[in-house]
């Protein structure tokens, strides 16, 4: 098998996470272009597939995705330097660097493909690589009406919570279509607003004329240069947005967003991970407790800027649903309780 790795080219250098933007808003190349790197050879034709949402290399294994769960990809079987060697290029792409010092590297590739990286020994089983695969177009709230997300009356309800400017917060487990559904409520709002997203890595696609993407910036490898996700909400409030949109919150940014949604800045968004209804408020509070919120000013905070909880599943059919809608309430122990909505 020959060498997969190619030096990435000098005018390359530097994008990946924080880099450049097409005016329009998208990345600078299209889903095509990125699929050309020679080191994706080997998986390019699962790659292709429209339907793929992610691949995932498990030392010589790979696993492919087309929305119903992993499967083994069959016919293909990777040498560890082979696998290596994919990760290597991969993260080079995205104007990052991978070894044993920083064995574990997450990028965003031109055209918004998503890669992340991990070696031996960290990985126990040989070297792991998840790629997740951009969509070429955003998708409507009536599109996910149609391929089984929730029902008429349900998607209505989704329209006039985006109408009324309620801030939402989109929970569910990893996969279960929590980025794909804000990005559909969002492309519902009027055309007029202007709608700020900020994120680890950028993923939400709107179909909206005024979208404006913020993204996270990793510290390079002496630790300097990184931009929080937590400092770009408080560069945004600079920026006039009509809504704010917090991608995902991990950390001390829920503080600042919460603070955002608490002092006029209606019809904004985030996501969170979760695997239930009744688990959000364990999570937020675990989230407060890294910002350095108590569970009784997590709890009021929270209760004051969120309007509706909406928590999405995958079924073991591959299916995304809505499972439930919920609304902040404080309980009487002062702590944070999510009432489900009917």
């Amino acid at each position: 098998m020959p060498d997969l790795f190619v030096p990435l080219p000098p005018s390359a250098a530097g994008r990946g996470v924080g880099g450049q933007f097409a005016p329009d808003g998208g990345s600078a190349l299209r889903r095509a272009d990125w699929l050309r790197h020679p080191s994706l050879e080997r998986v390019r034709p699962h790659l292709e597939d429209p339907a793929t949402t992610d691949v995932f290399v498990n030392g010589p294994q790979v696993f492919v995705d087309r929305g119903h769960g992993p499967r083994r990809a069959a016919g293909i079987e990777l040498s560890e330097a082979d696998a290596r060697d994919l990760a290597v290029s991969l993260i080079a792409a995205g104007g990052r660097h991978i070894d044993e010092s920083h064995p574990c590297v997450d990028v965003r590739l031109d055209g918004g493909a998503r890669v992340h990286a991990v070696l031996p020994p960290v990985s126990v089983s040989g070297t792991l690589v998840s790629i997740r695969v951009p969509r070429l177009q955003s998708v409507t709230v009536a599109e996910l009406g149609r391929r089984g997300m929730f029902d008429a009356t349900v998607g209505d309800r989704l329209r006039d919570i985006v109408a009324a400017r309620e801030n939402v917060l989109v929970t569910g487990a990893a996969g279960a279509g929590k980025t794909t559904l804000l990005s559909a409520l969002l492309s519902e709002a009027g055309r007029d607003e202007r709608i700020l997203t900020i994120e680890d890595v950028a993923e939400l696609r709107l179909e909206h004329p005024h979208h404006v993407r913020l993204e996270a910036r990793q510290p390079n490898l002496e630790g300097a240069g990184g931009i929080t996700l937590a400092r770009l909400v408080r560069e945004a409030l600079r920026m006039r947005p009509d809504r704010l949109v917090v991608g995902e919150c991990r950390g001390e940014e829920i503080r600042e967003l919460l603070s955002a949604l608490n002092t006029g800045h209606d019809g904004g968004a985030g996501t969170v991970h979760a695997n239930s209804l009744g688990d959000v408020p364990a999570r937020l509070e675990a989230l407060g407790a890294l910002a350095g919120l108590t569970d009784h000013a997590l709890a009021r905070q929270v209760t004051s800027a969120i309007g509706v909880v909406i928590h999405v599943t995958r079924d073991g059919d591959g299916i995304r649903r809505i499972g439930a809608l919920g609304r902040p309430t404080l309980g009487p122990d002062g702590r944070l309780h999510i009432e489900e909505l009917s």
